[in-house]
């Protein structure tokens, strides 16, 4: 049950849906014959960049010498504001930012393994989880965003821009709803005597 509640919330800060028109966007001065092994490849560059990190992850908490309240507080705090720019978005547009094939960035990092995410995997680090039980939600939600994000085309002409701005905006509720209870997690740890 931990590993799928760890995936469904990594997989809302992964946020594939909302990451399909920046993608469509950064892949249309692509050659079409080539976007799918390029999709292919940025997907699996985020996967090796999220697991370098889940596995160094405990080792930077050692180094900082943080408590697991603070992070719990802290990443509460962090989870509530990008939630709030799911709900609430700016112009995340990335149309013309690049006019060749994009190499890791700005697709591999940051629009899958983005800070965020990386975040997320420190807080999940310093709660009472195995590193097996983290890499396999970590898997499954990196998996789901991946089909996701291989059926972007399909999935923009069928749901259209409304309609992924609404599934995001959905998405961001509920992790406003899990940024809040982390919050309240960690403050009634410190709190309590």
């Amino acid at each position: 049950m931990k590993i799928f509640f760890n995936a469904i919330a990594l997989l809302l800060i992964m946020d594939p849906l909302g990451n399909i028109p920046p993608f469509l966007s950064v892949l249309k001065h692509v050659q079409p014959e080539r976007r799918r092994k390029v999709l292919v490849r940025e997907i699996l560059f985020a996967y090796v960049v999220l697991l370098v990190f889940l596995f160094l992850g405990k080792y930077i908490l050692r180094l900082l010498s943080l408590q697991e309240e603070t992070i719990s507080i802290a990443g509460g705090i962090v989870l509530f504001l990008i939630a709030l720019r799911m709900v609430f978005p700016s112009d995340r547009a990335a149309s013309d930012m690049l006019a060749e094939e994009p190499f890791l960035v700005p697709l591999a990092i940051p629009f899958i393994a983005g800070p965020s995410t990386l975040a997320s995997l420190l807080l999940l680090q310093s709660s009472p989880n195995s590193t097996l039980q983290l890499w396999a939600a970590l898997t499954l939600a990196w998996a789901v965003t991946a089909i996701i994000l291989l059926s972007s085309t399909m999935l923009y002409r069928l749901l259209k821009e409304r309609g992924l701005i609404a599934i995001e905006r959905l998405m961001g509720m509920l992790l406003v709803m899990l940024a809040v209870q982390m919050f309240i997690n960690g403050l009634a740890k410190f709190v309590k005597p």
